[in-house]
C-alpha cells in the first residue's frame, strides 16, 4: 500500500479513536432527566453527522501531511500538531458533559475546542485551502453544540 494511503489511514484512526473515547460516554438516565431545548437534536442524530465529520477531520490534517511532503517549507508542523490539540479536545467533551456530568465545565471546555478548531483552520488555510474548507462544517457543528451545551446548563442550574 502506498505510503499517502497508510498516512490517510493514520489520520482516520486517530479521528475515530477520538470519538471512541467520547463514545463511551453516552446519553443515559442522567441525560434524559435534563432539561433541553425543543430544539435539541434526537440522540440518533449524531452518530451519522460525527461519522461524516471525523472523515472531513481526518482527510483535512492528511492533506495538510501530504502538502508537507510536496512543499517541506510549509508550516505543516505547527498545522498538525494544532490539529492534534483539536482532536484531544473533541475527545474530552464527552467526558467532561456525559462522564463527569459537568455542563459549566463542558461548556468551557467546548468555548477551547471552537478556538482549537478555529486556529486549526487558520493554520490549515496556510498550508492546503481545500483542507482548512473541510473543517468548516466542524466548526459549524461545535457552534451549535456549544450553543445546546450553554442552552442545557443555563436550564439546568
Amino acid at each position: 500500500m502506498p505510503k499517502h494511503l497508510l498516512a490517510l489511514a493514520g489520520f482516520l484512526v486517530a479521528a475515530f479513536a477520538a470519538g471512541a473515547f467520547g463514545a463511551q460516554f453516552t446519553p443515559g438516565p442522567w441525560y434524559e432527566a435534563l432539561n433541553r431545548p425543543s430544539w435539541n437534536p434526537p440522540n440518533w442524530i449524531f452518530g451519522p453527522v460525527w461519522t461524516v465529520l471525523y472523515i472531513l477531520i481526518a482527510t483535512s490534517a492528511w492533506l495538510v501531511w501530504r502538502q508537507g511532503k510536496k512543499q517541506p517549507e510549509a508550516p505543516t508542523a505547527t498545522a498538525l500538531a494544532t490539529w492534534t490539540v483539536q482532536l484531544v479536545l473533541n475527545a474530552l467533551w464527552s467526558w467532561i458533559f456525559f462522564g463527569l456530568h459537568q455542563l459549566a465545565g463542558a461548556f468551557a471546555e467546548v468555548c477551547l475546542l471552537w478556538i482549537a478548531i478555529a486556529l486549526t483552520i487558520g493554520l490549515f488555510g496556510r498550508v492546503h485551502k481545500l483542507a482548512a474548507w473541510l473543517l468548516v462544517p466542524y466548526l459549524a457543528w461545535v457552534s451549535f453544540a456549544a450553543f445546546l451545551n450553554f442552552t442545557i446548563w443555563r436550564l439546568n442550574p
